[in-house]
C-alpha cells in the first residue's frame, strides 16, 4: 500500500464515512458529501474534501461509489454535474452497491469511452466492519480492472471473493445473497413473533435458538434489534427497512426473467412492501417484526 495511490469517496454517510476512514489508512482518500458535518467528520479523519463531487474525483486513480440504485448511478457518473467526464483514463470506477445486473452493460459501455473501467463489486458487513476493513466483497470485473482496483478492495475486505472477469457477475452474487439475507431476516422475525404469542422469554428464546440447529447469522444479528423494536424508538438504524424493499425487488425481477419460481422470496418481499406502506421504511429492518405482529404480547 502505498499513500501515492488515491480514491475519491462520493457519500461520506453511514457506510461511506466509514469506509473513507478505513482506505486512509493506506491510502489518499478525496471525499465529497453534501451534508458539511460528514465532511467536517471526514476531515478530522484525515480525509481530503472538496466543495463538489467533481472537484474530489478530478485525477485520482479509484472512485468507489455506495449509490442507492441504478438510476442514482447513472446521475452520478452521467448526469449534469456528473464525474466520469474528470475522471482520468485508465482509472476504475469500484460499484459496491446493489444495483441488479440491469444497470451494468450500459455503465460499461458508456464509462469505456472515458477510458474508464466499471469494477463490481458489491459488499455486506454494514457500518462497524466497514471502519474495520472487515466487510464480504464479491467481485466481477475484468482481471486488468481488478488488480487497478485492489488497493482498495484490499484495504476494506476480510472476505474478497472474485466470482467472474465480468462486470455483473458481482451483482449476480449479490442478488443470491439478498434472497438469502432478505428470507432469513423475515423468518427470524416470524419466529420471534410466535415465541411473544406463545408467553415465552424473548431473550431466553433467541438465546436457546441461537444455540441450536436453527441458528443463523441473521437470527443473531437482527434477532437482538427485534427484541427492540417495540419500544418507543425502536432499534437502532443500522439497516433500512426500505433496502430490503428495493433488494428483494432485484430477487424479483431476477427469478421472474429466469423464469424460476420463488415463493418464499416473494412472500418476504410483500412483508418489507407492507413494512414500507406502515411506515417503516426508514426503519430498521428488524422492525418487520412489527408488520407481523404490530403489539408485543408479553410484558
Amino acid at each position: 500500500m502505498t499513500d501515492s495511490y488515491s480514491v475519491t469517496v462520493l457519500g461520506l454517510g453511514a457506510m461511506g464515512l466509514p469506509m473513507a476512514t478505513r482506505l486512509a489508512t493506506g491510502l489518499t482518500v478525496h471525499g465529497f458529501d453534501i451534508a458539511e458535518p460528514r465532511l467536517a467528520l471526514a476531515r478530522e479523519a484525515g480525509i481530503r474534501t472538496f466543495s463538489s463531487a467533481q472537484e474530489a474525483a478530478t485525477g485520482t486513480d479509484a472512485l468507489l461509489l455506495a449509490v442507492r440504485n441504478g438510476e442514482q448511478l447513472d446521475d452520478v457518473l452521467f448526469g449534469d454535474k456528473g464525474v466520469a467526464p474528470v475522471l482520468r483514463e485508465g482509472a476504475v470506477v469500484i460499484l459496491t452497491s446493489t444495483v441488479g445486473t440491469d444497470a451494468v452493460p450500459a455503465t460499461v459501455e458508456r464509462l469505456a469511452g472515458y477510458g474508464v473501467a466499471l469494477v463490481d463489486a458489491p459488499l455486506s458487513g454494514g457500518p462497524k466492519r466497514a471502519g474495520e476493513g472487515d466487510l464480504l466483497i464479491v467481485v466481477g470485473a475484468d482481471p486488468a480492472a481488478l488488480e487497478l482496483a485492489r488497493p482498495v478492495l484490499e484495504l476494506l475486505a476480510s472476505t474478497l471473493t472474485v466470482v467472474g472477469d465480468k462486470p455483473g457477475d458481482g451483482q449476480a452474487l449479490k442478488t443470491v445473497n439478498q434472497l438469502l439475507c432478505g428470507v432469513h431476516i423475515a423468518a427470524a422475525a416470524e419466529a420471534m413473533a410466535l415465541a411473544d404469542a406463545l408467553g415465552l422469554d424473548p431473550a431466553r428464546t433467541l438465546a436457546a435458538l441461537e444455540a441450536g440447529a436453527a441458528g443463523s447469522f441473521m437470527l443473531s444479528n437482527r434477532g437482538p434489534r427485534m427484541l427492540e423494536a417495540y419500544s418507543d424508538e425502536g432499534a437502532e438504524v443500522l439497516s433500512r427497512l426500505d433496502i430490503f424493499v428495493k433488494d428483494m425487488g432485484i430477487v424479483g425481477k431476477a427469478t421472474r426473467a429466469a423464469g424460476m419460481a420463488a415463493p418464499v422470496a416473494a412472500a418476504a418481499e410483500q412483508l418489507y412492501l407492507l413494512g414500507q406502506a406502515q411506515g417503516l421504511a426508514a426503519a430498521d429492518d428488524s422492525a418487520v417484526i412489527r408488520v407481523i405482529s404490530p403489539t408485543k404480547r408479553s410484558a
